[in-house]
């Protein structure tokens, strides 16, 4: 395909890139671009249209991260196969029919899980089958504290396009999990120091920093995010927050409040943003927001950032993005420490990233993820009366507040009777004793199949 035809309204209030991606979104659903049809390059298409590259590059990137099209380096962009998504979710389902009966459990809405049967497997094998050779025996030596340097590019490469985020590799430390990277944090910034979460937050953060005998201040939330003004009323110094997806109540931090942020953590040389990135790849709606560690220009900002969403969590890969102050005081005091994730799994996702895998990948998670997401909210908003969803646009959870009478306790106690296993949002409180009814559904690992016939249980027991 060299050459196209689309008449641009140059009088719209809408961007000439967005048009052209709106007509390449278009031809690709309605099957006028077939799978692995090669889109035409951008030069060749800037001359045709008579508009710039940087438009076309604009185009092509949104499509790319919506998982339409994939670019592949030295050939060209080319048409993802989307039916491959739905045959993820066969998959998933006949391994997940194998499983269930093991558990006690028939079905889990952890939003913790992610879908298995979409996962690379082959490739994944391959990859660490190269690995293991006798040309690499090297990597049975301890590496870099830091982890492998390739492998700490490539994600200062990744984090720059995708995230905006400042880094080189000199500035990442890769560990085995976020939980073990925040451990990292405490030592590295001090136990002496006072500490602050979102109120409801991310509770694994809370416990850790609780077993180092550090009791955080719990700070509410807005509709934009944490609040400024009790922050400012608290004598916090280190601030943990999830500003692109608040967990648990996705809220997508807007621009004026990162920046808000950002003049308090300046007022003071000891304060600190450890930003968590956990699932920033999984939005569906709009263009992605820029990391808050973009907009810093201080070293204020600590970026974390997981590989446990957006392909697996046994892989037990996690890295954090240190200002230049606390990366001398890194390799000063902590350089001593061995990389806690081994060589050979840091070379296969070097390798996989590098050959494209993890990028078509990611797209194809994307497009799936956010079907199962229509399709749970469609389901509810179906079968579910008296009942509120909150969070809807990005990460592979919701809330839903059910409002049937019954107490958070009540309605999990309910869907266990039916072999259905849902968290409570109190769990996410400092005060977990506080009551809420307020239920986690998180849906990645799930197929269609299983979550309609979970709703409609969950109907029965509640009562809706």
């Amino acid at each position: 395909m060299d050459f196209i035809t689309i008449s641009f309204e140059n009088n719209s209030n809408i961007p000439l890139y967005i048009q052209l991606y709106n007509y390449f979104k278009k031809e690709i659903e309605v099957g006028n671009l077939k799978a692995n049809s090669k889109l035409p390059s951008k030069r060749k298409l800037s001359k045709h249209l008579q508009i710039s590259q940087n438009t076309i590059e604009a185009a092509y990137e949104q499509l790319i991260i919506e998982g339409y099209i994939i670019s592949l380096p030295k050939k060209g962009y080319f048409v993802c196969e989307l039916e491959e998504v739905f045959k993820g979710e066969e998959i998933i389902e006949e391994e997940t029919i194998i499983k269930k009966n093991k558990n006690e459990y028939k079905y889990e809405f952890f939003s913790s899980r992610v879908d298995l049967g979409s996962f690379p497997h082959a490739i994944w094998k391959r990859i660490n089958k190269e690995i293991i050779s006798e040309e690499n025996k090297g990597l049975l030596q301890i590496g870099h504290s830091q982890g492998d340097k390739n492998l700490r590019e490539t994600i200062s490469n990744y984090l720059r396009f995708s995230r905006g985020v400042k880094s080189t590799a000199d500035n990442i430390v890769v560990g085995a999990g976020s939980e073990y990277l925040i451990q990292l944090l405490i030592n590295l910034l001090g136990r002496n120091k006072f500490y602050g979460v979102e109120e409801p937050g991310y509770y694994k953060v809370r416990k850790i920093l609780n077993i180092n005998g550090i009791y955080p201040k719990g700070i509410s939330l807005d509709n934009q995010g944490i609040s400024i003004r009790e922050l400012e009323s608290l004598k916090v110094q280190v601030l943990h927050i999830t500003p692109s997806h608040q967990f648990p109540s996705g809220i997508i931090m807007p621009i004026n409040r990162r920046m808000q942020l950002l003049s308090w953590a300046n007022k003071d040389d000891d304060r600190y943003i450890i930003e968590d990135d956990y699932d920033s790849e999984f939005r569906f709606e709009g263009r992605p927001i820029p990391a808050l560690q973009s907009l810093d220009s201080n070293g204020r900002v600590i970026y974390l950032g997981t590989f446990s969403k957006c392909f697996s969590p046994s892989i037990r890969i996690a890295y954090m993005v240190l200002p230049d102050e606390l990366i001398k005081i890194y390799r000063r005091d902590f350089s001593f420490l061995a990389c806690t994730v081994s060589r050979i799994t840091q070379q296969a996702l070097f390798k996989f990233i590098k050959e494209g895998y993890f990028e078509r990948h990611l797209n194809k998670m994307r497009n799936l993820y956010k079907k199962k997401r229509e399709f749970l909210i469609n389901l509810i908003n179906k079968h579910f009366s008296n009942t509120e969803i909150i969070g809807t646009n990005s990460g592979l959870h919701l809330l839903l507040k059910v409002n049937n009478g019954m107490t958070e306790r009540e309605l999990i106690k309910k869907a266990e009777e039916k072999k259905i296993r849902i968290l409570g949002l109190s769990n996410s409180y400092i005060d977990s004793n506080m009551e809420t009814s307020t239920v986690f559904l998180g849906y990645a690992s799930l197929s269609n199949e299983e979550m309609e016939e979970a709703v409609i249980l969950l109907k029965k027991a509640w009562n809706l």
